[in-house]
């Protein structure tokens, strides 16, 4: 963005401000001020027009000049024959001398024609003037004519200092002079230029441009906008504008995605958000709106290209339904939003039916087992941001005007400067990462008479636990869910949802079990050889997804439920 910290045109020493944004509207707040012109001389003389203005690139930190100066008019000044060298504002209150020169005076034609700088009495066209230091093309040239290229000069490490030029004629000679020059060589000469010149010099020049508030050292004008100024006020608050320019911050991005999970559980929701450089000065705070609640989380920090992961912390419903989050991020050129759709699941629904004794399967045959999706470690990192402190001095020269007892002046300059903290945000991480080692187990039920180790009889129940150890140093959920699949439904169409017992998962208590154990029973067809369990361990959430993991483990069957039947007579 473009914008005027104030320039001063007078109309009759015209005087406004403007703040306005690169190629965009701004918001001025005019005053006017000034007054007319006295008729001149045949050898002391300026006609309206003949202005310009000196433009210099300047740090926009220090206030360094960064460049040579170009001045810009609309005027002919192939006449000019008395002119100080082309020095700018930065370079006399650096201490550089006021030089006479006649060598050849150097302007460059706008390629688009300045408005008036300098009135008249007749007023001042603000607008034009603001359309003018705010157009694109405007800015392109002064870059070209620069060397300096477009996106260099306004990616905010420069700002253009603005000084309006005279050209008079005075003591009968063209001459050029900004503001401080006139002002210098007022002094220079006794009074001479002031006495001769005044209204122009002293009063419609140098308030053509000032400061509305303190910048690169320069001090904003509070005083008279209608009176003749004095030499040290003109070269400590006067004649000078400056354009700022910030690059366009960039939007903040979201990107997200829907998600599935299960009933009742302790769930992570997470987006990423990119765009622009984000600090403490200006963080970016993301909100999830869930169920009737607001989950807010601020202090988002990024360097520029980089990206954030930000989540929220939820627990589920108790009942399958369909949750809309809405997510909106504000702190970027403009607010984000996205929507997230969160499928919510009970897989409590399929468990398998009552076993009985006349199952048969006679064309099963064994599967492989599933290998679903599987995620054991999970990893990521937050940014954060501490300032580097950078203590620069700031100049802030001031003229001390002397009058001798011979009725000449002279002074000195004198650094009024300050210290300050020009120092930056570091940013860094912070990593973090989550694993998780499952382990399932399952064994002859406690029920059944006949088992041997971890050999059994077709027909008899098994039990199961589900253990998981989780380390590492960021957010997690425990093991929440595990699912159980078996080989003679070939691990699929119904299947066991554990629950949590203590520090273990189970299968839930099953209402076919006379004991209501928590059991699941083979089937008494079930051939004899390795019966296999899948089970696959779920709900493990971290802001960077959740953790899961494919398990199985095995019994032998050997025999079934009848060979431990004996049938004899009663007597």
């Amino acid at each position: 963005m473009i914008k005027f910290i104030r320039i001063i045109a007078a109309a009759m020493a015209a005087f406004f401000c403007l703040q306005i944004v690169a190629f965009a509207e701004g918001d001025p707040n005019i005053d006017n001020g000034g007054g007319g012109l006295k008729d001149g001389s045949s050898e002391n003389f300026w006609n309206p027009g003949n202005d310009g203005v000196r433009i210099t690139v300047v740090d926009s930190e220090t206030g360094a000049v960064k460049s040579a100066s170009i001045d810009y008019t609309n005027s002919d000044t192939s006449d000019i024959r008395f002119h100080f060298e082309k020095k700018c504002k930065a370079d006399y209150v650096g201490g550089a001398s006021l030089t006479i020169s006649t060598n050849e005076y150097v302007s460059k034609a706008a390629a688009q024609p300045l408005p008036t700088i300098i009135s008249d009495g007749s007023g001042a066209n603000i607008e034009a003037i603001r359309s003018y230091f705010t157009d694109e093309q405007v800015v392109k040239r002064i870059a070209e004519h620069m060397g300096i290229e477009f996106d260099d000069l306004t990616n905010g490490d420069y700002k253009l200092m603005l000084e309006p030029i005279m050209y008079i004629t005075f003591n009968g000679i063209r001459t050029a002079m900004t503001a401080t020059e006139a002002a210098l060589y007022n002094m220079q000469t006794g009074g001479k230029l002031i006495n001769k010149m005044g209204p122009l010099s002293h009063k419609n020049l140098p308030l053509a441009m000032f400061l509305e508030k303190d910048d690169l050292g320069y001090t904003a004008w509070t005083g008279s906008k209608n009176s003749y100024m004095t030499d040290s006020d003109i070269i400590q608050y006067l004649g000078v504008g400056i354009v700022s320019f910030k690059e366009p911050e960039e939007e903040v991005e979201v990107a997200a995605s829907d998600y599935e999970y299960r009933v009742d559980t302790d769930v992570y929701t997470s987006i990423t958000v990119t765009g622009g450089e984000h600090s403490p000065d200006n963080p970016v705070t993301v909100r999830f709106y869930i169920k009737n609640k607001v989950y807010t989380v601020g202090n988002i920090v990024y360097p520029k290209g980089a990206s954030q992961l930000v989540w929220c912390k939820w627990h589920t419903p108790n009942t399958e339904q369909t949750v809309n989050i809405k997510v909106t991020v504000t702190g970027g050129a403009s607010a984000s939003k996205t929507n997230i759709t969160a499928n919510i699941v009970d897989l409590n629904k399929n468990p398998p039916p009552d076993p009985t004794a006349d199952d048969r399967n006679d064309s099963f045959r064994a599967v492989s087992v599933p290998n679903m999706a599987q995620k054991t470690s999970a990893a990521w990192s937050v940014w954060c941001a501490r300032w580097i402190p950078d203590w620069v001095w700031i100049p802030r020269w001031r003229w001390h005007t002397i009058r001798y007892a011979d009725g000449t002046t002279g002074g000195y300059w004198q650094d009024h400067g300050y210290w300050e903290d020009q120092g930056e945000w570091e940013f860094y991480t912070n990593s973090y990462s989550v694993s998780m080692n499952a382990d399932m187990r399952i064994t002859c039920d406690e029920k059944n008479p006949t088992a041997v180790g971890r050999t059994m009889k077709s027909g008899y129940g098994i039990n199961e636990k589900v253990t998981a150890s989780i380390s590492g140093n960021g957010e997690h959920t425990e093991l929440q869910n595990a699912v159980a699949y078996f080989p003679e439904f070939y691990y699929q169409t119904y299947w066991r949802l554990l629950e949590k017992t203590g520090g273990a998962l189970e299968f839930r208590k099953n209402k076919y079990s006379t004991y209501n154990n928590r059991t699941h029973f083979t089937p008494i067809w079930m051939p004899d050889g390795s019966y296999k369990v899948y089970t696959w361990a779920i709900d493990c959430w971290t802001p960077a997804g959740m953790l899961s993991a494919n398990l199985t483990d095995s019994l032998t069957i050997k025999g079934n439920v009848f060979d431990d039947w004996h049938i004899a007579p009663s007597y």
